[in-house]
């Protein structure tokens, strides 16, 4: 049985290759009788031709008949294994596919090669990755539904009244989940707990004093109007605070979005610039990029554009004008901007691509260096203010103990000062650096 596949692989081998040789001649001959000017000799150029065109046709009458006596047939509903020249019948399925664990259920019983098992394996490990369901469920917020019943409709009239305009743009062009009428009543909740927490530190102070030894809380004896007029200014601090900080928490956020878009955007307009050398269509370059997963902060910039395409209903032009307007990057904006002025024109997709892609890369690797050059600065502030520093401080808080001066102080004050100070620099220096350096 193994003889006669082979030599039928063989004799369809060797028709094909007699059609391919018997191709190049006609193709030779064919360009000879354009170059030959005698009639004789073009007549029996012809002749070659046409009697190399029967024995093609002959050939290919007998391929076709070899093809069609193989049977490639198989009953509905069954598997079948191959091994070592052996059929097993497996029992029917309920539907014609071909599941990976029917063939696991054999690998044991049967020797498979390492290739083989392989391939198994990564068969399994795809088909179950096709089974889970990804499903992002975003409950809403307790905290927000109660500011919503209590503050919705005075909320509303502020709004009316001022407008809040760059409150607005703010919390759309830093990703936050929030209208403007929830978020302003979220303030006032907030800022009013922060009040009714004020009044109770200032009760508690009236009549309690905290110290740093034991017991840490001990019963005031001074006067409890002297102990007020100490104490009243966090009533209107801790309010005033947490509503500033409320209300420009969102331009800090968008600050921090824009960078990190700034970010990704370098290594994204380099994608995309090879995504439009195919010709693609635009809009699906942006439902590539998103697809990737690889830039979580342009996926949402590109997720926005996308809605309000289809959301909406603007065509892509007025899309990409619009998101410019939105997003916390200037150097996003000016992409869409870019691309939308391309597009109007007529212009080159791939070249304007490749061209902010180049600028792009180049801004990044300076804001590098120059991140770097900054490091090396802090670093040798560091090595002067956390060694050389403590050093001489010690030195003059031992003189002041020896000579009487200033506040007498024991050694293990003087080493636990030293310590507090060590320890409160590093920290300084580490939320410094986490805030100056990239996330790269």
């Amino acid at each position: 049985m193994l003889t006669k596949k082979k030599d039928f692989f063989l004799d369809l081998k060797s028709n094909i290759s007699r059609e391919i040789k018997m191709a190049k001649e006609i193709n030779v001959f064919s360009k000879e009788m354009e170059k030959k000017e005698n009639s004789e000799n073009k007549k029996i150029i012809n002749e070659e031709i046409k009697t190399l065109k029967k024995e093609l046709e002959k050939i290919n009458e007998e391929i076709t008949e070899k093809l069609n006596s193989i049977s490639v047939n198989a009953p509905l509903g069954t598997k079948k294994i191959l091994d070592f020249g052996r059929v097993h019948a497996l029992k029917p399925a309920k539907k014609w596919d071909f599941r990976i664990p029917d063939f696991l259920k054999f690998q044991n019983k049967y020797k498979l090669s390492k290739t083989e098992n392989e391939t198994l394996k990564r068969l399994r490990k795809k088909e179950k990755e096709e089974k889970v369901e990804r499903k992002k469920i975003k409950k809403p917020s307790r905290y927000i539904g109660f500011a919503n019943k209590l503050f919705s409709e005075f909320s509303a009239e502020m709004i009316k009244k001022h407008g809040f305009r760059e409150l607005q743009a703010d919390i759309v062009k830093a990703n936050m989940n929030f209208l403007l009428r929830s978020y302003i009543s979220v303030i006032i909740l907030t800022t009013l707990i922060s009040f009714f927490v004020s009044i109770f530190l200032v009760m508690f102070l009236l009549f309690f004093n905290i110290s740093t030894t034991i017991p840490f809380i001990t019963m005031s004896s001074e006067n409890i109007a002297l102990r007020f007029l100490k104490t009243f200014w966090l009533i209107l601090v801790f309010p005033t605070t947490t509503l500033l900080f409320m209300y420009f928490y969102p331009s800090l956020e968008r600050d921090s979005v824009g960078k990190k878009i700034e970010l990704e955007l370098p290594f994204a307009t380099i994608n995309m610039a090879a995504i439009s050398g195919s010709l693609i269509d635009p809009t699906k370059m942006f439902n590539i990029i998103i697809s990737t997963k690889e830039y979580p902060f342009l996926e949402k910039e590109f997720n926005k554009l996308l809605n309000t395409m289809n959301v909406l209903g603007q065509d892509f032009v007025s899309a990409l004008r619009n998101s410019s307007f939105n997003t916390a990057s200037k150097k996003l904006s000016e992409l869409f901007n870019g691309l939308s002025a391309t597009i109007s024109s007529g212009g080159d997709l791939p070249k304007f691509f490749e061209e902010r892609a180049k600028t792009m890369l180049f801004e990044y690797n300076l804001e590098r260096e120059k991140s770097t050059r900054a490091a090396e600065t802090f670093m040798d502030i560091y090595i002067s203010v956390v060694i050389a520093a403590p050093m001489i401080l010690m030195l003059l808080l031992m003189m002041m103990r020896i000579s009487g001066l200033g506040i007498p102080l024991s050694t293990g004050a003087i080493t636990l000062i030293m310590i507090m100070g060590v320890v409160g620099i590093n920290i300084a220096f580490l939320m410094f650096l986490q805030l100056k350096q990239p996330n790269v």
